[in-house]
């Protein structure tokens, strides 16, 4: 694999597949590990297996060899809650040290590692089942590159810093790199009990077992920074440690279960993943984006996986918030594209984002992320009634309508543009940011400054949840301003981007204002905000179940008929989960259930062809065949966060849920379960700060029945099958109950 640029994009040139790879993922903090199906790392394929810690790779090769043989693989399995990997092996045949035939078979070995902060943990047992004793040698050989993730990624760098000789004592190997950032990043790992030889990188143990005895051996890796030496525990106090994160994280999220224990297991397969996700920072939890490539603060990424979640966890949303409010820019940097009141696109660890050799250390090449920031703060304020939060970021939300007005709309046009002034920044600032993502119905790229279509959505709500809160807060001038600002962006917008020929709204406009007439998903994102009128929705959600858009299992990014229509694109025909659930969203905002169904139907299909039933971040976007499951795309992140949140917001669309805790009411907006879902319970729902309840829905004689299993006399439940009537009603009260 090598990375080259195209443009500006940082493009993954992939000589192979994760599938190739088959490997298992680890993540806790700011670590994560990627290990073969043996809980080994090798650098065959991606060339992506390793031990990582702040984007940079700690371990690049751990070998386990028994009798200079690789064991037998029985089975690799990572738990149900992600926080242990167990592999099941046997030994290789191989005669012991008195000559015996020891077959496979015979040796009982089970690994076990888990990740906690900074370190990494294992225990490799081995049980004789023979039935005689055995004397038998097991060796672990240890390596450490120190690449950057981008290097991984295949970037190419004319300089590096230096590694230093592996050291070595009894019970420790230590391996160490200075880089050219004057950081000193350093591998230390140790055994419990020593093992007899110690060669440089390289331990081997003698082994010997009476029938039925077993054997444990302790392997901690721990990664340090400038010297800085995390605490190493006894296995079983990282093991409890361990538990105990995941048990705390779990008490504050609702627990869903339906009548189908599939889509259970998808549910739950979501919900371990978004628990290993998130990072718990000095600002709250933030959902890391995927892994390997994305495990680090995405701006876009982590308002959009809160916003799914936010009806189960809305302490997701509220630590995003935080974050990205913390991490706003103040100044003009055309390095980091960043100018006042921007929202981070990323921010990366490592050599080559602290060398500027990248410009991701603190990178703000996106457009959507600032309206989507105010977004998200109108929605996390509607669901929790959380008055503090929003005071404290209330100056973020101004500086950030700020930026929208004053830097957003580059040609004073009323339309929100992008154009990249960083060297090294991303020519695409969209969520569909590839280099090929943007172009004209002859297949031309389109030359900027460009203005998608979702982007002015984004806008549009921005402005009404705006001003939403300033109306709340007694700002009534601001409130005005922007509900009128938020009128007249949607009157334009309907004006300007509608397709008369493909009865869509079209992609975007370049930058001689050249309508992109081309049939996308992007469209679906302007249900999703509210900017689209009811005639143009009904049209919208036509064109998104069509053949062309609609693959069996989900909607394609691009129309099949279009010019630049490729299954196996990263932006330009694939199906994105995520880009799926926001769709069924806003199809939901205008009471249009039986394509939310579809949607979700395809969704959950989907899970159930994918391992351990949890969605990638895309797959490819072919037909749906007889018989067979979707098409993996090759370098495809999983976990990823978003696509993780997914199955929340889809069942969020089906019911039409809204809670609103200022309020203390649960709205539920032409509700609609599909064929096999009879019934869904969900536990341990917050409405407000007093009221937790259990929420019952369940279908009874064809119609649906909403039900408080628990008492809460306060809380009120409403199912609405009608949309408002009165034509006076605010935009933002149309959106409160999904209308």
């Amino acid at each position: 694999m090598n990375i080259i640029e195209i443009g500006n994009q940082h493009y993954i040139l992939a000589t192979s597949s994760f599938a190739d790879d088959r490997t298992a993922v680890l993540k806790h903090g700011e670590s994560f590990g990627v290990f073969d199906q043996l809980g080994d790392i090798h650098q065959i394929g991606q060339k992506s297996q390793g031990l990582y810690h702040e984007g940079t790779r700690f371990l690049s090769k751990l070998a386990f060899t028994m009798e200079n043989k690789r064991p037998l693989l029985l089975s690799s399995n990572t738990s149900e809650n992600n926080e242990m990997h167990a592999v099941d092996l046997t030994n290789p045949d191989f005669s012991d040290k008195s000559g015996e035939m020891v077959l496979r078979g015979m040796i009982h070995v089970l690994r076990n590692k888990f990740l906690l902060e900074e370190v990494a943990y294992e225990k490799i047992s081995f049980l004789n089942f023979a039935n005689f004793s055995l004397d038998f040698n097991v060796e672990l050989q240890f390596e450490a590159d120190y690449d950057d993730i981008f290097e991984v990624r295949g970037s190419y760098r004319d300089k590096k810093g230096e590694c230093t000789k592996p050291k070595s004592k009894a019970n420790e190997i230590l391996m160490g790199y200075t880089g050219l950032d004057k950081i000193s990043r350093t591998t230390r790992i140790t055994f419990d009990p020593p093992p007899q030889h110690v060669l440089g990188n390289i331990i081997q143990h003698n082994i010997k077992l009476a029938p039925k005895e077993t054997f444990d051996l302790y392997v901690s890796i721990a990664f340090e920074v400038n010297h800085k030496k995390p605490q190493v525990l006894s296995y079983k106090h990282a093991v409890k440690e361990r538990n105990n994160y995941n048990a705390s994280v779990k008490k504050d999220s609702a627990e869903i279960f339906t009548s189908n224990e599939q889509f259970n297991d998808w549910i739950s397969r979501s919900k371990a993943d978004m628990i290993t996700m998130v990072t718990q920072t000095e600002h709250g939890a933030y959902p890391y984006a995927g892994i390997p490539w994305y495990s680090t603060p995405f701006g876009r990424d982590g308002i959009i996986t809160a916003y799914e979640s936010l009806w189960v966890e809305p302490l997701i949303a509220k630590g995003v918030l935080k974050y990205l409010a913390a991490t706003q820019a103040t100044k003009n940097d055309d390095f980091t594209d960043a100018e006042p009141g921007k929202i981070l696109h990323e921010k990366r660890g490592g050599e080559m984002a602290e060398l500027g050799e990248i410009p991701f250390k603190q990178y703000y090449g996106t457009i959507d992320a600032t309206p989507l920031f105010v977004c998200l703060a109108g929605a996390y304020f509607e669901r929790t009634g959380d008055e503090e939060t929003i005071r404290e970021i209330w100056p973020n939300i101004e500086n950030a309508i700020s930026w929208i007005d004053k830097y957003g709309d580059i040609d004073g046009d009323g339309f929100v543009e992008y154009a990249t002034k960083s060297s090294k920044g991303l020519i695409n600032q969209g969520w569909k940011d590839s280099f090929d993502a943007v172009f004209h119905e002859n297949g031309k790229m389109a030359k900027g400054p460009i203005a998608l279509c979702e982007v002015q959505a984004y806008v549009y709500d921005a402005k009404i949840q705006a001003a939403t809160m300033a109306r709340e807060f007694g700002f009534s001038d601001k409130a005005s301003k922007w509900t009128r600002e938020a009128e007249e962006l949607k009157e334009k917008f309907n004006r300007t981007f509608w397709s008369e020929s493909k009865n869509t709204y079209v992609l975007a406009l370049d930058g001689k204002k050249k309508a992109c007439n081309v049939v996308t998903s992007n469209a679906g994102h302007c249900l999703f905000s509210g900017i689209a009128t009811k005639e143009k929705a009904k049209k919208v959600a036509k064109s998104i179940i069509s053949e062309s858009m609609f693959s069996g299992w989900g909607v394609r990014t691009l129309a099949t008929e279009e010019a630049c229509y490729n299954p196996m694109s990263y932006h330009n025909g694939s199906i994105w989960p995520h880009d799926n659930a926001m769709i069924a969203y806003g199809l939901s905002r205008y009471g249009l259930q039986r394509e939310v169904s579809i949607l979700l139907t395809g969704m959950f299909d989907t899970s159930i062809h994918e391992a351990d039933q949890r969605l990638p971040e895309l797959f490819c976007g072919f037909k749906r065949r007889k018989g067979h499951g979707p098409t993996a795309y090759p370098v495809a992140c999983s976990p990823q966060a978003w696509a993780v949140g997914s199955v929340y917001l889809l069942l969020q669309a089906a019911l039409g849920l809204n809670i609103d805790a200022r309020k203390c009411e649960i709205t539920l907006h032409k509700p609609v379960l599909p064929p096999y879902l009879n019934e869904i319970t969900i536990r341990n729902l917050r409405v407000d700060a007093d009221n937790i309840v259990v929420l019952q829905i369940r279908k009874v004689n064809g119609n649906l029945h909403a039900t408080l299993l628990n008492g809460a006399p306060k809380v009120k439940v409403k199912i609405l099958n009608e949309m408002p009537k009165d034509k006076n009603v605010e935009p933002h009260q149309f959106i409160n109950i999904h209308s």
